[in-house]
C-alpha cells in the first residue's frame, strides 16, 4: 500500500494470506524503524504546515513532480532501463493516480478545511484493518475475528477522539475528506495487487509520482490560479521537504525494513504513528489534545495493533 509520507507499503493483508514474513516491532532494525516512523509521522505535520503557504493542489504538483524528477534519475542511474509492459505500466499508473491524486488530494483538502495532523494519522493508520476488510467484502478473502476486532476498537477510538462537537476537528467537510481519503488509500492498496509482478520499486514509485503531476497541475491552475503561494520562502521549504525526506528518504527507509523484516514490516509500525504524530503536532503546530481525546488516541491505537498483528500473542500451547 502506499503510506502517505513515503509511498508504497507492504500490504499486510496479502502478506498475511499468502505466508509472507512480517516481523514483529521489536525485531526490526531500530535506527532505520525509528527513522521511517519519524518520517512518515512527519508527513502529517509538513501538511498541515504547507497548505498553510501554499494552496492544497499546487503544494502536491510541485511535490510531486520534483519527487519524480528525483525518482527518475535514481532508478536510471541505480536501475537500469525500464522493462515493463504496456498493461502493468497502465496499471501501474492507474494505482498511482489513485493513490497519489486523488488520495492526497483529497487529504490535503482536508489539512486546508482544518483536519487535524493526529487525527489524520489516526485515520490512515486504520488502513491495513480497512484493507482486509475491503479485501474481504470486494475479494471474497478470509477475514479473521482480529481483524474484525481491530477495526472496531480502532474506529471507536477515531469516534471518541472526534467527540461531540466534530467543528473542533475541522468540520463535517473535513472528516468527510479525511475518511474518503483514508478509504481511498485502501482500495489503492488492493490495486496493488492488480499490478502483479512490478518492476522495481524506484521505477514503479517514479511512474506513479509521474502521473500524479498533470491532473494536480491542471486542478491547480483551474482551482487555485496562478497566485496560490502566500509565502514563497515557506512553500518552497515544504515542497522540498516533502518531496526528498517524505517521498525519497522514505522510500529507502521503506526497502531497508522490507529487506530486514519482509513484505509486511512497514504494516508492524501502523501503530506507532499517531502517538507519535501527536508529540509532533503538538511541538510544530500547536496542536492539543483534551483528556477525552487522549483516551480516544490510546483506544485507535489499540485497535490498530491488534488488527495489524502487531500486539504480542501467545499461541494455544506455546511455551512463556
Amino acid at each position: 500500500m502506499t503510506d502517505p509520507a513515503t509511498g508504497p507499503v507492504a500490504d499486510p493483508a496479502a502478506a498475511e494470506r499468502t505466508g509472507a514474513a512480517r516481523s514483529p516491532v521489536g525485531t526490526l532494525p531500530l535506527v532505520p524503524a525509528a527513522a521511517f516512523v519519524l518520517v512518515w509521522s512527519s508527513g502529517y505535520i509538513s501538511g498541515p504546515y504547507g497548505v498553510q503557504h501554499v494552496e492544497p493542489f499546487t503544494l502536491l504538483a510541485l511535490r510531486f513532480a520534483l519527487a519524480a524528477v528525483i525518482a527518475l534519475a535514481v532508478a536510471r542511474v541505480f536501475r537500469g532501463p525500464l522493462h515493463v509492459d504496456r498493461a502493468d505500466l497502465g496499471r501501474i499508473a492507474l494505482t498511482g493516480l489513485a493513490m497519489n491524486a486523488v488520495q492526497f488530494g483529497a487529504m490535503y483538502l482536508a489539512f486546508d478545511a482544518g483536519l487535524g495532523a493526529t487525527l489524520a494519522s489516526l485515520l490512515h493508520a486504520l488502513t491495513p484493518v480497512l484493507t482486509a476488510v475491503l479485501a474481504a467484502a470486494l475479494l471474497g478473502e478470509r477475514l479473521s475475528a482480529r481483524q474484525v476486532a481491530g477495526l472496531v476498537v480502532g474506529v471507536a477510538g477515531v469516534v471518541i477522539v472526534l467527540g461531540p462537537d466534530i467543528e473542533k476537528a475541522g468540520g463535517p467537510v473535513a472528516v468527510a475528506l479525511g475518511v474518503f481519503g483514508a478509504i481511498t488509500l485502501s482500495l489503492g492498496t488492493l490495486g496493488q495487487r492488480w499490478i502483479g509482478h512490478a518492476p522495481d520499486p524506484w521505477w514503479s514509485a517514479a511512474i506513479q509520482f509521474s502521473v500524479s503531476v498533470p491532473p494536480l497541475a491542471v486542478l491547480a491552475l483551474a482551482l487555485e490560479g496562478t497566485d496560490a503561494v502566500s509565502d514563497p520562502v515557506r512553500g518552497g521549504l515544504t515542497v522540498v521537504f516533502l518531496a526528498i525526506v517524505n517521498s525519497i528518504i522514505g522510500l529507502l527507509l521503506l526497502g531497508k525494513l522490507v529487506r530486514a523484516g519482509g513484505a509486511g514490516a512497514g504494516a508492524s509500525l501502523f501503530f506507532i504513528a499517531p502517538p507519535v504524530t501527536a508529540v509532533m503536532a503538538w511541538l510544530v503546530l500547536g496542536e492539543t489534545l483534551g483528556p477525552l481525546e487522549l483516551v480516544g488516541l490510546v483506544v485507535a491505537v489499540v485497535g490498530v495493533a491488534l488488527g495489524t498483528g502487531s500486539l504480542p500473542t501467545r499461541r494455544r500451547g506455546a511455551r512463556p
